[in-house]
């Protein structure tokens, strides 16, 4: 039977887009407590059912696709530029397809402002109508008002009208920084992305038998299975292991592996790969937030997915991608492919001007990671980085990164890494780490 929390959540999901939700109407219509129907709307919130804007409430929207996470909604916008919303607030939670800015003749805008978009304008009553009429929301600047006849057209269209006290340029800054996080996002492939899902995973039920672990063996080829209860709860891990020189007719929960560990469907598999090679781990079960089976990744699945994703280009840039570019860069210009050589722009350094300690540890990892996978050793997985000291190194300088392995075996490698700058040695590092074979 489904707890108080998850029958919020269910009736919260089957609620109309755009409806409006607060904690006292949830707690009378399901007749619980306002803490409980609370921290259930919060959860909704962190899956993507809902969205709480300031000054309007909480309104149930469309949960987003993995492939258009980029695009905002306009409840998200009003968020991210503090707005007040004059008019069209069941349209809230509809998608924009572009902004446009309105810094032109009527006639001109015209052309430019088509259904989806959000037209950014300041106190142009006439540009406010017109893009309404067009299948557009708008967001006026500089903290202006409207008439009250162009909020009851945003009213029946279902179409936002947003005042925020930013002028246009911030305002496009800040939407436009928004949408490129989301590019970075979308880039980051989660266990949800890659899992086998319970309708096609094999597992075994706390009450069945180490006969039926053999039968379980001969139809899929496998011999690790999660163990559930009668409420498909992950209670353990059954693996050849476990059954060795065990009578048939025992029970699967007397032989199982208690309290394994499991992830979420949001865990990044980066993530997953670092526990898996860590505590030597060949399946993990997929759990929801009720620890009820959602599936398995395996090993296999995740380094092969961390590996396609090695190949493919990143849409939105992170600090890492600016390092790997650069180090790509450098590589293909230089005769000796040991030879990393890396410049320091302007987003790469602290306040003070010179390269900050985060980008040095990216940059000692990357070139280590180059350096073996040159050697064909395959990828690594850090255990121990320890940076002995690092000299300030300033805005545009050229450095120069010499890795060199100490010690390596099958699984393991110790390298030292030395950085140059103008032929003087400014930091050094030691990594410890597990490797991948691919």
């Amino acid at each position: 039977m489904a707890t108080k929390h998850e029958q919020i959540l269910q009736y919260i999901n089957q609620l109309p887009i755009g409806e409006k939700i607060s904690v006292r109407q949830i707690a009378k219509a399901l007749n619980v407590s306002e803490g409980t129907a609370y921290r259930a709307i919060k959860d909704a919130e962190i899956k993507g059912y809902v969205s709480t804007i300031e000054r309007v409430g909480t309104i149930r929207i469309e949960q987003k696709k993995k492939e258009n996470i980029e695009k905002l909604t306009f409840s998200e916008v009003v968020n991210i530029i503090d707005g007040q919303v004059l008019g069209g607030r069941s349209g809230l939670h509809k998608t924009l397809t572009k902004f446009v800015i309105g810094a032109m003749e009527l006639e001109a805008m015209s052309k430019y402002t088509e259904a989806g978009s959000l037209l950014i304008v300041g106190n142009r009553v006439d540009a406010h109508e017109l893009a309404l009429r067009t299948g557009a929301a708008v967001l006026i600047t500089g903290g202006f008002d409207t008439e009250e006849y162009v909020k009851k057209i945003a009213d029946e269209k279902a179409l936002p009208i947003i005042s925020t006290s930013y002028d246009t340029f911030t305002v496009a800054t800040m939407i436009n920084r928004a949408v490129y996080d989301q590019l970075i996002k979308k880039e980051i492939i989660l266990v949800e992305d890659i899992l086998t899902p319970i309708e096609r995973t094999a597992y075994l039920y706390t009450t069945d038998t180490v006969q039926d672990w053999y039968r379980k063996k001969r139809e899929t080829e496998h011999s690790r299975f999660p163990v559930v209860d009668r409420n498909l709860k992950v209670v353990g891990i059954i693996t050849a292991k476990d059954i060795m020189e065990t009578d048939n007719s025992l029970s699967i929960e007397k032989v199982m592996t208690k309290n394994p560990i499991t992830v979420g469907e949001k865990t990044s598999v980066t993530s997953v790969a670092h526990m898996m090679i860590w505590e030597g781990i060949e399946i993990l079960p997929v759990v929801d937030d009720f620890n009820r089976l959602k599936g398995i990744v395996s090993r296999q699945d995740v380094l092969k997915e961390l590996q396609m994703t090695q190949r493919q280009p990143q849409v939105g840039e992170t600090i890492d991608n600016i390092v790997t570019t650069q180090l790509d860069a450098s590589s293909s210009k230089t005769e000796d492919p040991d030879n990393y050589q890396f410049e320091v722009t302007p987003q790469m350094t602290n306040p003070l001007g010179t390269i900050s300690y985060g980008v040095f540890t990216t940059l000692v990892y990357e070139v280590a990671n180059r350096f073996l996978r040159s050697r064909k050793k395959g990828d690594i997985i850090i255990e121990s980085l320890t940076i002995y000291f690092i000299k300030p190194v300033q805005l545009e300088s050229t450095i120069q990164v010499v890795p060199k392995i100490l010690d390596s075996g099958r699984k393991f490698a110790k390298i030292d890494v030395e950085v140059f700058s103008r032929g003087s040695l400014v930091g050094k590092a030691l990594l410890m780490c597990q490797l991948i074979e691919r």
